[in-house]
């Protein structure tokens, strides 16, 4: 695995780290394909539950490597990154900033959590492009209207307690502790039955743009499988043994 993207299992959960913190954890193409690489890892591998995304230095993630981008184009792999979806809960750890692409990135993931006074923002606009990542589509999900357009328009930031105030944020916590904060969410998640988890994040995620006919449409068939999981054999079984579940994520 590339040295730009670290990765170490905790338990049920990875922790994956973005790992080119001279440049501000800025995207290129070897950071692009390692991260898609690692995110398909946590899907694939049954023993895991949850993710957890962090950026190694004094941030999160700065966006696209502008340097690079001059030379040689957007990064290879990265807009698969941010249309990709996890299969499995991501948390996102924030320090510091994420910025342009930074944000963006983080906003794939599921849950935020950020230290108090980190910059959240999207400054594209201010260097001649704009938020092509997501950023356009996914914040108006999360942010009021105008605070949405301010922030596009306006290449400025907010912090992190006006974006946890706005929802966007999940938790906050002192600087330095995002990702310890992250871990223990990612922690809670990773107690309960992988399949049933997995589906639940399917299910909140396909709200967005569906009428509740269409939900329940979509999640018959994922209520089936759930219910004639393994996982779900398991949990009453162990609730009645008085022991901790063995979950298998089938």
């Amino acid at each position: 695995m590339a040295d730009e993207v670290l990765s170490e299992v905790r338990g049920r959960v990875l922790l994956i780290t973005l790992n080119r913190p001279d440049a501000r954890n800025a995207v290129n193409t070897p950071l692009a394909q390692a991260l898609l690489a690692i995110v398909e890892q946590l899907d694939d591998d049954k023993g895991l539950t949850a993710g957890v995304l962090t950026g190694a230095g004094r941030g999160f993630c700065s966006g696209m490597d502008l340097k690079a981008f001059a030379k040689d184009g957007f990064p290879r792999g990265f807009e698969e990154v941010l249309k990709r979806e996890s299969a499995k809960p991501l948390i996102c750890a924030i320090e510091g900033f994420a910025l342009a692409g930074g944000l963006e990135l983080a906003l794939t993931c599921d849950l935020l959590v950020a230290a108090r006074g980190a910059k959240l923002g999207i400054p594209e606009v201010s260097v001649g492009l704009f938020a092509l990542g997501g950023a356009l589509l996914r914040l108006p999900r999360y942010l009021p209207y105008g605070v949405a357009m301010e922030m596009a328009l306006t290449a400025q930031p907010i912090l992190a307690e006006k974006a946890h105030e706005y929802g966007l944020v999940s938790r906050v916590c002192e600087p330095g502790d995002a990702v310890t904060c992250a871990l223990e969410l990612a922690e809670l998640i990773s107690k309960n039955a992988p399949l049933a988890v997995a589906t639940s994040k399917q299910m909140i995620r396909a709200t967005q743009g569906r009428t509740e006919a269409e939900l329940w449409e979509l999640q018959a068939p994922l209520g089936a499988k759930v219910i004639g999981s393994e996982d779900a054999k398991e949990g009453p079984l162990a609730f009645i043994q008085k022991r901790a579940p063995n979950w298998q994520g089938k």
